[in-house]
């Protein structure tokens, strides 16, 4: 075997495979740490462009989640309005009929006419009420989430009938069978709310059941195996430490040919 002073390839070697060694070691540090299986995009530049579109795609899911837990809260706020509503109608209907009574005296009648106008005055500000700013009510949609559409609860055409009726002995029953429709146009009110919030329901459902799978298969891309990765980092940890004292070994061979000179 040749001794040579200027070129000692051993070493050469050496350096080079200790330095990639020491790159990979790196390397499975770095994912070990990070958790990720792809720390740049060499290391798998396919995977990370799947595994951004998934994750964008969950992110979508989530968001959609957040619109739907809004509108849910809408609509349980839109129905407590209109069940204060059908509240009310109950009782001007009650106050509608014993106006009929012609046992009753016509002191008895303004009374039942004073509450009756009071009732209508909340049925009115009832009907007017806003969720962020946005009316609960009102003749046009309210907008579309996650596919359901929110239909606008025209509660106070519903009402209009009886809201500012100025009850009296004499239309106490005609106002009683407006005030019957009245409770029938809310119930149907209510029982379309009901429907969209039964909607909302399942697309809760299918979104979170998107925006998990989402997750897990971008998970199953990027995440690092532990118990592999953990293997790869002792194996070059070993080989880092032998390459560098294969290194200094090789170093050594230059001494020996000085040695021949002497």
């Amino acid at each position: 075997m040749s001794l040579d002073i200027d070129t000692n390839m051993a070493a050469i070697v050496a350096a080079n495979n200790l330095a990639a060694s020491n790159m990979q070691l790196q390397s499975s540090i770095t994912k070990l740490s990070s958790g990720s299986r792809i720390t740049t995009p060499a290391d798998d530049a396919g995977g990370l462009a799947v595994s951004m579109k998934l994750s964008a795609q969950a992110n979508v899911a989530n968001a959609t989640l957040s619109n739907i837990a809004d509108a849910q809260s809408f609509l349980q706020t839109q129905d407590g309005a209109m069940s204060v509503a059908g509240q009310i109608l109950n009782r001007m209907s009650e106050l509608a009929t014993l106006a009929q009574d012609p046992t009753k005296s016509s002191t008895d009648v303004t009374n039942y006419a004073s509450e009756f106008t009071t009732l209508g005055t909340e049925l009115t500000q009832v009907t007017g009420q806003t969720f962020n700013g946005i009316s609960l009510f009102g003749s046009s949609s309210t907008g579309t989430v996650a596919g359901v559409a929110l239909s606008g609860e025209d509660v106070a055409t519903s009402v209009s009938s009886v809201s500012s009726v100025t009850l009296t002995a004499s239309n106490a029953a005609a106002t009683e069978t407006a005030i019957t429709a009245a409770i029938q146009a809310v119930a149907s009110n209510r029982a379309t709310n009901g429907s969209q919030q039964s909607q909302l329901g399942y697309a809760q459902t299918l979104e979170t059941n998107n925006a998990t799978n989402l997750t897990a298969a971008s998970g199953q891309i990027t995440d690092v195996n532990i118990a592999s990765e953990s293997t790869n980092l002792a194996k070059w940890n070993v080989l880092v430490q032998s390459g560098a004292s294969m290194l200094y070994q090789a170093n050594q061979q230059s001494q020996v040919a000085l040695k021949l000179l002497q």
